[in-house]
C-alpha cells in the first residue's frame, strides 16, 4: 500500500499521474511500471467488459467487482471513476460506502444526467447545480475514511459554457468536494483559468485524452498550470484496441502469429510477468503444511 495518505500526496510535487486500468492486468502492469496511483475508468469498463461505448450502460456492481479485484492485485492508490454515482443522493451514499469497501482511496462523481455520456462526446445533460451540491454532501457523509477523497466533476463546459462551470466546480468545494475536476475546458487557456482560480485551494484534476476535446499537454506543464493530478483514463483501451486489430489481421493474412510474435509476450513471458512460478511454489509449500508462522504465531 501506499506510503503516505492520497491527500498528502496531491499536497507534494511533483504532480501525480494516474494510469487508466480496467482490470487487474492492467493495474498490474501500470504498478511495476512504477505509476503511484491507478485510475478505474468506467469509459474503460465499458469499452473492454461491454464492448459498448461509455454512454451510462456500466452498473455499480460492475465497477465494486472491477475494484475490488484490481485492489487485491495491487497496492498503490486506486481512483475510481462512479460515473454520476449511479442516482441520486440516496445511490451516491451506498456507491462510496461499497466502493471504499473495495478498496477506493478517491470516488469521483459527475453532474450529469440520463442519458450520460464520456466527457468527450457532444450532447450532454447536467442535473442542476443544487442537486449535485447534495450529491457531493451525500458521499461526504457516507464515507468511512477522511482520507477517501470525493472528486467533483462537472461537464458544464460543454454545456452551460466555460464560466458557468467554474462556478459550479466553486460550489462543490463548497459543498465538501475534495478534488475538482472541470472536464473538457477545450483550450489551453481555460486550463490556465481553472488553475489559477483553484489551484493554490484545492487540487486538481485533468484529464487527457488522445482525440478530445482538451488539448493534450505533458504533466509537467499542468503542474506548471495549476494541478496536481492528471489521468489518462482510457488510453490503455485505445492502444490495446489498435494491437489487437492487427494481431487479428495479421493472424488471419498468414495463418500464423509468428510474424508478430515480436510484438507479443510469448508463453513463458507472461507467466513470468504474472508470477507463475512463485505462486506454484506457494502453493507447494501449503501443500506441504508449511506457514509464515510457527505454533507459537512468531515468523520464522
Amino acid at each position: 500500500m501506499a506510503d503516505i495518505a492520497l491527500s498528502e500526496r496531491l499536497a507534494r510535487a511533483p504532480i501525480l499521474m494516474a494510469a487508466g486500468v480496467y482490470d487487474p492486468l492492467t493495474a498490474l502492469i501500470a504498478e511495476r511500471a512504477g505509476f503511484e496511483a491507478l485510475y478505474v475508468s468506467g469509459a474503460g469498463i465499458a469499452y473492454t467488459r461491454l464492448g459498448r461505448p461509455d454512454i451510462g450502460l456500466v452498473s455499480l456492481s460492475e465497477v465494486v467487482e472491477t475494484v475490488a479485484l484490481v485492489r487485491d492485485r495491487v497496492g498503490c492508490r486506486l481512483i475510481v471513476d462512479a460515473d454520476t454515482g449511479y442516482g441520486n443522493a440516496l445511490n451516491v451514499e451506498r456507491t462510496v460506502r461499497l466502493l471504499e469497501r473495495a478498496g477506493a482511496d478517491a470516488i469521483q462523481i459527475e453532474d450529469q444526467d440520463f442519458p450520460k455520456r464520456c466527457g468527450h462526446l457532444d450532447d450532454k445533460t447536467l442535473i442542476p447545480a443544487g442537486e449535485m451540491v447534495g450529491k457531493i454532501k451525500a458521499a461526504v457523509d457516507a464515507r468511512v475514511s477522511a482520507q477517501t477523497l470525493i472528486i467533483a466533476r462537472t461537464d458544464a463546459v460543454a454545456v452551460e459554457g466555460f464560466d458557468r462551470a467554474v462556478e459550479r466546480a466553486a460550489l462543490f468545494r463548497q459543498a465538501g468536494a475534495d478534488v475538482l475536476f472541470i472536464e473538457a475546458p477545450r483550450q489551453r487557456d481555460e486550463l490556465a483559468r481553472i488553475g489559477a482560480r483553484f489551484g493554490k485551494t484545492v487540487p486538481l484534476l485533468a484529464n487527457m485524452v488522445e482525440g478530445g476535446k482538451t488539448p493534450i499537454l505533458p504533466a509537467s506543464e499542468l503542474e506548471a498550470l495549476g494541478f496536481a493530478l492528471v489521468i489518462f483514463a482510457a488510453g490503455i483501451v485505445r492502444a490495446q484496441a489498435k494491437t489487437a486489430e492487427e494481431f487479428y489481421a495479421s493472424l488471419k493474412a498468414h495463418g500464423s502469429a509468428e510474424p508478430f510474435r515480436p510484438r507479443m509476450y510469448d508463453f513463458d513471458g507472461l507467466n513470468r510477468l504474472l508470477g507463475t512460478s512463485e505462486m506454484l511454489a506457494k502453493g507447494a509449500r501449503y501443500a506441504g503444511g508449511e506457514s509464515k508462522t510457527t505454533k507459537g504465531g512468531k515468523p520464522q
